[in-house]
């Protein structure tokens, strides 16, 4: 009797994996244009009150990504993968129906928590469910959800909130949420377990780390840097994932993955780069519609849909690459072209950007060149990452990979708040000038990643496969 292994259905596999990647990188930004109908809803909230709805999400999700992906690598990434989606779909719907602000934003830490359970399992499941030939065009697939995901979530939650209210930007993950689930159960392999649960303290000092060094960056701005609340979370999160660290170099079965990183330069590259990149991607993705509201005057909607062609442009440019990479170099030209594709658009800005309005000349290539970048470099950092890693560990290494992006959006974002304040007029507001220095601020870290790129990412794909993503199980295991 044969025990070859049937694979399910490519593309129901890549449509369920990438559908939860998308969700989750949606809710990232989803809600930055939905602040102003929150001020409205909740009068009597400050503005810092407010920015814990989106505080919430991406400090649990940050800190909880590297702990999840090690849980799907060990207990199986199908049933950590359905039940992240569930937390998810169910917080969703907390935040849709809450009455007040403290129920929503616990309901938002809530979704950030069912996030990163379900992204470091959907990769694990993109390439561990379909044939290793087809998995850089898979990788390319993922990336390009997450690209779309993070620049057309402005646009659609400014759209939803105009044609609806703020309830819609979470109703929407319902439905989705549902289909996910019912088509995880059906097409995607169980897993068995291959090990028990990573190291508990090791965990709880791993997430508590991340999520402290998030929660003093994401908050450094409003509480002040020098306050004792933010010096506390940011030595205090150092000092976690020391301690961390610390555990995991003994421990048999560690929290943190330290295995990844010896020897493994094209590894460590493609975090780094990841970082960076994220942080400049935050950087640009908040600074472009502040930009346009501030300066410009459009509307939150009109703002919204300026980003939307980058979104289009992302998708392309991630799918593009993964058919080409291989050709002319791996993931460091992908990664390279990608980035200097964005760097181009800061150093044009620096000389054209004026306080009219253009949005065909000025703003609509700029779109293109970001949203092209936005999708190479997502693409060649998660490849290089995956490439330079055992196929058991797929989860861990989407998990490091996403949590660096995380750790610099929320430093990307605080930049911007932090040289918008100091860069305003005699009568407090923002210049040109002050936006200028926001995407210098971009360019700057954009040429130092592409540095980073060029030096530390393989040529030709993974150290150890030749340029290919390592191989699952062999075909013939058993179900």
């Amino acid at each position: 009797m044969s025990t070859e292994r049937v694979l399910p259905s490519y593309w129901a596999v890549v449509l369920t994996a990438s559908g939860a990647n998308f969700l989750a990188m949606l809710d990232s930004t989803v809600t930055m244009l939905a602040m102003p109908a929150l001020a409205r809803e909740f009068p009597t909230a400050s503005l810092p009150d407010l920015s814990w709805v989106m505080s919430a999400y991406a400090v649990l999700f940050a800190a909880l990504l590297a702990p999840c992906g090690r849980i799907a690598d060990t207990l199986g990434r199908k049933r950590i993968f359905l039940g992240g989606i569930v937390l998810f779909t169910l917080a969703s719907l907390l935040c849709a129906l809450s009455p007040n602000l403290p129920l929503l934003i616990a309901a938002r830490a809530l979704q950030g928590a069912g996030a990163a359970v379900m992204v470091p399992a959907s990769l694990s499941v993109l390439l561990m469910d379909t044939s290793p030939q087809k998995r850089v065009m898979s990788i390319s697939l993922l990336s390009a959800a997450g690209g779309v995901a993070a620049a057309v979530g402005p646009g659609l939650g400014g759209l939803l909130v105009e044609a609806f209210s703020w309830h819609a930007v979470f109703l929407i993950n319902i439905p989705v949420g549902i289909a996910l689930v019912i088509a995880g159960v059906r097409v995607l392999h169980k897993a068995p377990a291959t090990g028990g649960l990573p190291d508990l303290a090791g965990t709880i000092l791993l997430a508590a780390g991340i999520g402290g060094l998030t929660l003093g960056v994401t908050n450094g701005t409003t509480w002040e840097w020098t306050s004792t609340r933010t010096l506390a979370c940011l030595v205090g999160g150092v000092l976690c994932l020391v301690l961390a660290v610390m555990r995991s170099v003994r421990h048999s079965s560690p929290a943190f993955e330290l295995s990844l990183f010896r020897g493994n330069r094209s590894f460590a590259a493609a975090n780094v780069v990841a970082l960076l990149y994220g942080c400049v991607m935050y950087a640009w993705l908040l600074g472009a519609v502040l930009f346009l509201t501030d300066i410009w005057r459009y509307t939150e909607l009109e703002a919204g849909l300026a980003q939307t062609v980058g979104a289009v442009v992302a998708a392309i440019g991630a799918v593009v690459m993964g058919k080409v990479m291989g050709r002319f170099g791996g993931p460091r030209f992908a990664a390279v072209l990608g980035m200097a594709a964005h760097a181009a658009v800061p150093a044009l800005l620096l000389f054209f950007l004026t306080r009219e309005s253009a949005f065909l000349t000025i703003w609509l290539p700029a779109s293109v060149f970001v949203g092209f970048g936005i999708g190479a470099t997502m693409m060649a950092t998660m490849s290089a990452a995956a490439e330079s890693a055992p196929a058991t560990k797929f989860a861990s290494v989407s998990a490091l990979n996403n949590t660096a992006r995380q750790i610099g959006g929320a430093l990307g974002a605080a930049a911007v708040a932090t040289i918008l304040q100091s860069g305003t007029d005699a009568r407090g507001a923002r210049t040109v000038s002050s936006y200028l220095n926001v995407f210098t601020f971009c360019l700057v870290l954009t040429v130092i990643a592409i540095v980073v790129a060029v030096i530390g990412l393989n040529q030709n794909g993974g150290k150890k496969n030749g340029g290919q993503v390592p191989h699952a199980r062999p075909r013939h295991a058993v179900r």
